[in-house]
Formats: C-alpha cells, sequence, structure tokens
C-alpha cells in the first residue's frame, strides 16, 4: 500500500509538471487556438448551421405534408354515436385514426424563390464568418507582436543595466585608485539601480503582453506561454510601388464582408419577388384517409326462437277454429368488432383547393413595401462596406508610409547617439565631463533604442496589414 501511495504521488507530481510545462508557440499556432477558442467564431458557426437548417427547410416544402392523426375519448349521457350519428344515451369509448396529405401545386413562385433565398444568406453566413476569422487573426498578429516588441524592450533594458554596471566596475576601481572622486561611484549605483527599475518595468509588460495573448486564445490560467521570435524582414522598397486603387480593387475581388453584403443584396433582390407572390393564387391537393370505433356501435343477434300455435278470434265455415302459429325470438346486442368497424367505417377523401387573393389586411402590400426597404438597405450596407474598405486601405497605406518614414528616422537617431554615447563615455572615463552629461547621453540613447523597437513593430504590423489585403497570409 505504501508503495502504491508513493507512485500515486509521483504521478501526480509528473502530471502537475507536465501540465505547467512552458509552450512555445509561433504566430500560425496563436492563429489556429483563437480561431478554435474564440466565442464570436462559435457564434458565426451557430448562425451557419442555422442558414444550413433553413435551406433545407426550404428545400423540404416542394414536398407533399404528410400527417397522421388519432384520438380516443369517452361520452356518456346522451350524446351522438360518432360511427353512426345516431342519438344514445349511454357511456360509450370512441377512437378514430387518420393520415392526411396536402401539396401545393401553384404557390406564385414563392418556395422556388424561398429555395434561392435561402442559398444566397447560407453563403452569405460562410462569408460573415470568414470575416470574423480573419478580424481574429488580426487581432492576434497584433497582440503577438506586441509581445515581441515587449521581449525586445526587456533585451534593451538588460543591456542598459550591463552597461550601466560595467560602468559602475570600472569607476569603482578608479575610485580606489583617487583617479575619480566618490560622487561619481555613487552616482552610478543611482543609474544602475534606475536601470534595474526600468528591467522590472519591461519584464512586467512582457508578462502583461503574453497575459493577454494567452487570455485572447482562452487558454487555461495555468497554462504557460512563450512565443516563437520569427526571422522579420523589412522590406521598405515594396511598399512604394503599392497603388491604393489597384490594392482597393484586388480586395474588392476576394474580401469576405464585400461578398457577404452583395450576397444580402441578391437575397434582398429574391426577398421581394417572394413578397410579390403573396399577390398570385395558389392551388394545392389534399387528400386524407380514416376511419373510426366505438363500442355503441352494436349488432342484433338470435339467441333462441320458440314456436306456438294458438287459437284464433276466426273460424271457418264449418265452424272450426283458425289456428295461427308464431315464433318467439329472443335477442341480444352485441359491439360490433374493432376489425369489422375500421374496415365498415374506412373512408377516403381527395380536394383541390383554389385561394384567390383579393384583400387580406395590406399584409401582402405591406410585405412587398418591406421588402423593397430591405433591399435598399442591403444595397446602402454594401456601399458603406466598400467605403469603409477603400477608408481603412487608404489609412492603412498612409499609416504605412509614415511608419517607414518614423522607422528610418529612429534608425539615424539610433545610430547617431551611440556614436555619442561613445564618445560622452571616453570623455566621463577621462573625467573632462561630468556624470550629468554622462546619465543624458545613455538615457538618450535607451530612449532611441525604444522608438526603434516601437517603430519597427508598427511599421512590420501595418505592413502585414497592407499584404493581407493583398490576399497574403499573415506569416513572418
Amino acid at each position: 500500500m505504501k508503495k502504491i501511495g508513493l507512485i500515486t504521488i509521483l504521478l501526480l507530481v509528473s502530471f502537475t509538471i507536465i501540465s505547467q510545462e512552458k509552450q512555445t508557440l509561433s504566430l500560425r499556432n496563436c492563429i489556429d487556438i483563437a480561431i478554435k477558442n474564440n466565442l464570436n467564431i462559435k457564434r458565426s458557426v451557430l448562425n451557419l448551421q442555422t442558414a444550413a437548417i433553413n435551406l433545407s427547410q426550404s428545400k423540404a416544402r416542394r414536398y407533399p405534408s404528410l400527417n397522421a392523426n388519432g384520438g380516443y375519448g369517452f361520452n356518456w349521457g346522451r350524446g351522438i354515436d360518432p360511427t353512426t350519428n345516431q342519438f344514445i344515451t349511454q357511456r360509450i369509448n370512441f377512437n378514430n385514426i387518420g393520415i392526411s396529405s396536402n401539396v401545393s401545386i401553384i404557390q406564385g413562385f414563392q418556395i422556388r424563390n424561398g429555395i434561392k433565398q435561402a442559398k444566397l444568406d447560407l453563403e452569405a453566413t460562410k462569408k460573415d464568418l470568414k470575416k470574423t476569422e480573419n478580424d481574429v487573426s488580426l487581432n492576434t498578429s497584433q497582440v503577438y507582436l506586441d509581445v515581441i516588441f515587449n521581449k525586445e524592450l526587456l533585451e534593451n533594458a538588460k543591456s542598459q543595466l550591463e552597461s550601466s554596471q560595467k560602468q559602475l566596475d570600472r569607476t569603482k576601481k578608479l575610485v580606489a585608485s583617487g583617479a575619480l572622486p566618490l560622487s561619481n561611484e555613487l552616482q552610478l549605483v543611482s543609474q544602475v539601480a534606475t536601470n534595474e527599475v526600468n528591467l522590472i518595468n519591461s519584464q512586467n509588460n512582457l508578462d502583461l503582453a503574453l497575459l493577454s495573448l494567452k487570455q485572447l486564445l482562452l487558454l487555461p490560467v495555468s497554462q504557460e506561454i512563450d512565443v516563437v521570435i520569427p526571422n522579420i524582414t523589412i522590406d521598405q522598397m515594396e511598399i512604394e510601388n503599392i497603388s491604393i486603387e489597384n490594392l482597393y480593387n484586388e480586395a474588392l475581388s476576394f474580401m469576405p464582408e464585400i461578398e457577404s453584403s452583395k450576397l444580402r443584396v441578391q437575397s434582398a433582390n429574391i426577398g421581394v419577388d417572394v413578397a410579390k407572390g403573396g399577390i398570385y393564387p395558389t392551388l394545392s391537393i389534399s387528400g386524407s384517409i380514416d376511419t373510426r370505433y366505438s363500442d355503441g356501435a352494436k349488432n342484433g343477434k338470435i339467441t333462441n326462437s320458440t314456436p306456438t300455435i294458438k287459437e284464433t278470434n276466426f273460424q271457418t265455415a264449418s265452424g272450426e277454429k283458425i289456428l295461427e302459429r308464431t315464433l318467439d325470438i329472443e335477442r341480444s346486442l352485441e359491439t360490433i368488432s374493432l376489425s369489422d368497424q375500421y374496415g365498415n367505417n374506412f373512408s377516403q377523401g381527395v380536394s383541390v383547393s383554389l385561394r384567390v387573393p383579393i384583400f387580406n389586411g395590406l399584409q401582402t402590400k405591406s410585405q412587398i413595401q418591406r421588402s423593397k426597404i430591405a433591399l435598399q438597405q442591403a444595397n446602402i450596407n454594401n456601399t458603406e462596406q466598400q467605403n469603409i474598405l477603400y477608408q481603412t486601405i487608404e489609412s492603412s497605406y498612409r499609416n504605412t508610409i509614415a511608419a517607414v518614414k518614423t522607422y528610418i528616422a529612429s534608425q539615424k537617431q539610433v545610430t547617431s547617439l551611440e556614436e555619442t554615447f561613445r564618445t560622452v563615455e571616453n570623455q566621463y572615463n577621462n573625467g573632462s565631463i561630468n556624470f550629468t552629461d554622462y546619465q543624458v547621453a545613455s538615457n538618450n540613447l535607451f530612449q532611441a533604442k525604444r522608438d526603434l523597437s516601437r517603430a519597427k513593430y508598427d511599421f512590420i504590423f501595418k505592413q502585414k496589414l497592407l499584404d493581407f489585403y493583398r490576399q497574403k497570409p499573415l506569416t513572418f
């Protein structure tokens, strides 16, 4: 028992360690997990299933309806026997069964147009699902890049702390030898402490970015994650060769929100035809078979017959009595059997129904007007989606151009400040400048590197956003 308990504890510990093992994810992994777990996508999938059900129901309207019916009941007191339609005064039980069917022959093409509309709605819902997946993918990419950005900031903070620590070690030796005053060492101690705080803040920002990514992916709280640092190449020349008009026209051909809005316009157009079908006559054929049973339905039965001869009040001419022969019959009633009643009461019927609409409280006219308004709304939504797409592409292009310029300027700034810092550092080591000048140069370089990292990843995301509108995959 002790061995079993020990093994159980070891297995639990092993399971805990495995469950807490950090998972390293690429951008593709993150997008796949987000699409799998995202609640908006799950709602869109349910909408797609509903649209598929609506299409199946629309197709089923072409076929005849078939319904079975039956009933069972009791009746007592004076009433009507449902099988003989005669008044009776007794307690009876009765039942009936039947089958009925109805098929529409002419219905103003409403069934056919309804199927067309349901097909278009299904395709539009598929595009809506794709639009939701695209939104989730873009959002995931942005949060993923934010994690990489904070990783780079953390490395910059480590680099600055390492540089300050080396400078402190060098200054301690110079102070010990009497080459520099003690104040220089104390100032560098303060600088190192400041850099340590920056490192802690950078680590905290990275942890928060990873937490945001994990929450976006809806991963368990106990799951630790990290991201793969991709080898990102920045192509500045490609952006300059992009035309907004060409990019917009290309995006019009495949963006799901545009395709969805166009399908909604077609659906609304057919919806007008469906509504107009209500002004035409409808023709349908119905048929039914049924039978019934009642224990009040009875047959008479002779149980005994006795012949008797008796004298009458009449006599012959010779005076003889005329005799009369009679037959005494005893009768009884018995309930007709279920099978006999079902056979005797079996009935069939076929009918043709023609309905010509004349006035129905303006229902048909109002439905036609509503469907035309829905068509106008669909056209407005289609135009709006195209305008939004053009504005988004134009803004993305302008933002990308600005991001390129910011990135180039940040590169030049970092290069210049690195050279400045090397010069200031040498002068500080030689004692020709004070610590304040050294600290300003160090902080300026650190801030410039942060700005460069921010500009780089801002440009990368905007470039990937433009690539997305060119139907390129979201990869690095």
